[in-house]
């Protein structure tokens, strides 16, 4: 018996998840295998302020000594991939088919960047979001080695400053993210943050011009 079509059910496309992002709502899904997804707004939501960020000492030391190399866009499947993979940080993911599918189609648009940690020819760091005007939505970001998501994070603090960027949205606060001045802020807040920085455009690779 074929399965009748469910008269609420809605198509999923990049337009759409742009759509989402202007008005302050995010797809999740319950996990890696879960084939649905569901909207998020949250209540209290996780930012770092661009203008009073944090990079820690140690942290300093350790983006002036590395021996990797940092890069953007250059390997969008080998970024979410890492992102998705159970490890040592998180024992689950979010991170399903359809998400990839979408974020892999902004990406292609240019409405996704990656920042990501080479130790030669292996991925060992990164992150993914997106960005709309002058807004960054992180999504998510992992480490193979030691401090490599730390590297990644304070590139993408670098990078938004030198091109103009008013928001960093981080979707939620973890300790990780308080370490560089993450904070929560009341959805009213934000949204009002958020409108503001749509009414500018950022240039995500003002550094490398």
């Amino acid at each position: 018996m074929s399965k009748k079509p469910d008269p609420f059910a809605i198509d999923l496309t990049p337009e759409l998840i742009i759509r989402a992002y202007q008005a302050g709502i995010f797809p999740m899904a319950e996990d890696a295998d879960s084939p649905d997804l569901f909207w998020v707004s949250p209540q209290k939501r996780g930012v770092i302020p661009l203008d009073d960020f944090h990079i820690s000492k140690s942290l300093r030391k350790t983006l002036r000594t590395h021996p990797f190399e940092v890069k953007v866009d250059t390997d969008f499947v080998g970024t979410i991939e890492g992102c998705a993979t159970a490890g040592v940080d998180r024992e689950s993911t979010w991170i399903n088919p359809e998400i990839r599918r979408l974020y892999g189609a902004l990406f292609e648009r240019g409405i996704v960047h990656t920042v990501e940690v080479w130790d030669g020819a292996a991925l060992v760091g990164g992150l993914y979001g997106v960005s709309l005007g002058a807004a960054f939505f992180g999504e998510s970001m992992f480490h193979r080695k030691t401090d490599c998501s730390k590297i990644a994070m304070a590139h993408l603090l670098e990078r938004l400053v030198a091109g103009g960027y008013h928001l960093l949205d981080t979707q939620f606060v973890t300790d990780h993210l308080r370490t560089f001045g993450g904070i929560e802020i009341p959805r009213e807040d934000y949204e009002a943050r958020l409108a503001e920085a749509l009414r500018h455009q950022g240039d995500f690779f003002a550094c490398d011009h």
